[in-house]
């Protein structure tokens, strides 16, 4: 299976929901599953076991996740495969769920356990006939390109009051300024908004329980550098801090990875640098959506690197991962902010040039994000990857953020 988290903002361009994207098999080897989701008639939900494994507090901050279903999901052992809030998992629907009286009488009956439900893929032509069922809903996906956006808003605020408009296939900023200025939407969804760029959150926001950590850490006597530089490596602010540090000491040599910097600064350097920063730091807030970003990207590169045949180089992606963000962290060109950070010619290839050997992962990284799973099943075919251990990857960097924050 794959299975991909893609975020809704509001008008702030904060994330206030996301969607779980899932596919059961490779299509490009099952083509006959083309169109069916992956689901393939079963009754299991897609995703619904990540959700369970990470929990919803984890996995979106307590936010919504919408989850989709069809005609046939719909009457599955949802409340046996559902042991999160209920209140947080949105069931996505789309036309496969008719007007009838067995859909409209399932629906109430998971909306009354705690269940909330959204409606995509719905004409425009079939609002009428599926009244009873768009009544039930607590969203509704609109494809801005195919409306009359002024009409949605009159319609659906007038017949569905308390229904919340999600615009889908927001691709620009033109087409985000004219539907904000419009006030005709909720949520927003597209390919401009997969990377959070949030007003007032460009600063990366340090992880609290990393800063205990490792003030036990480097306070005690001979501590291990690597044991430290493990730490450090889940903290994108730290990491960023560390590595200016590490630059003022190298002149010819390339930083590769956390440990490697950490080497760089040596015990004494290190135990000063991390206590400074760490009671400067501690009474900061949570992490921004960007961190989250970050550090996922990070983990999920690092976890792939025995598909990629790159186990030598899981460091090195991991810092790549992170870092894919860096212009957005720092508001600077990617080029210029790698600079800051002096990171190794691999990495810089990969993030400025899109070329070199770690560019294919990056690559494959971003088309995963974007559920664009063609894409990314035309590439594990190519790489002989086994989509389970890709699918396992992801997952545990979902876990591996889960546990930063326990």
């Amino acid at each position: 299976m794959l299975a991909t988290l893609i975020p809704l903002f509001n008008e702030k361009m904060e994330v206030s929901a996301y969607s779980l994207f899932a596919q059961k098999e490779n299509h490009l080897l099952r083509p006959s599953l083309l169109g069916t989701g992956g689901n393939d008639g079963a009754a299991d939900i897609l995703g619904l076991d990540i959700i369970t494994s990470v929990g919803v507090e984890a996995l979106t901050g307590g936010r919504d996740v919408f989850v989709t279903i069809n005609q046939f999901s719909l009457f599955a052992d949802i409340e046996v495969q559902c042991t999160s809030p209920r209140g947080n998992v949105v069931l996505l629907c789309d036309p496969t769920v008719a007007p009838q009286e067995t859909f409209i009488k399932r629906i109430i009956d998971l909306k009354d356990k705690g269940f909330r439900f959204a409606m995509r893929k719905l004409g425009i032509e079939d609002f009428h006939e599926y009244h009873e069922v768009l009544s039930q809903m607590d969203y509704i996906l609109l494809n801005h390109k195919k409306i009359n956006i002024q009409n949605a808003r009159a319609f659906f605020g007038k017949v569905y009051p308390s229904m919340k408009l999600v615009a889908v296939n927001v691709n620009s900023q033109d087409e985000y300024d004219t539907l904000k200025k419009s006030g005709s939407f909720d949520l927003y969804e597209g390919e401009f908004f997969r990377m959070p760029v949030t007003e007032g959150a460009k600063e990366v926001a340090p992880l609290k329980a990393n800063y205990i950590q490792l003030l036990k850490v480097v306070n005690d006597i001979d501590f291990e550098l690597t044991k430290a530089a493990d730490v450090v490596g889940q903290d994108t602010a730290l990491v960023i801090s560390l590595l200016k540090m590490a630059n003022t000491r190298s002149v010819n040599s390339e930083i590769t990875s956390v440990r490697h910097a950490a080497a760089m600064l040596g015990q004494k350097e290190l135990t000063k640098w991390i206590n400074t920063a760490v009671t400067k730091e501690l009474c900061a807030d949570k992490p921004s959506e960007i961190t989250r970003l970050s550090l996922i990207r990070g983990k999920f590169a690092e976890n792939l690197a025995p598909s990629f045949k790159m186990a030598m180089q899981s460091q090195e992606l991991f810092l790549m991962g992170m870092f894919s963000v860096l212009d957005i962290i720092l508001d600077k060109p990617m080029e210029e902010a790698l600079e800051m950070v002096k990171i190794s010619t691999p990495i810089k290839e990969a993030l400025c040039e899109n070329s070199g050997v770690l560019a294919p992962v990056k690559d494959f990284i971003i088309a995963y994000e974007n559920a664009n799973w063609q894409e990314v099943s035309r590439q594990m075919i190519l790489g002989e990857m086994d989509m389970d251990e890709v699918y396992k990857a992801y997952v545990d960097a979902l876990i591996w953020f889960r546990d930063v924050f326990s």
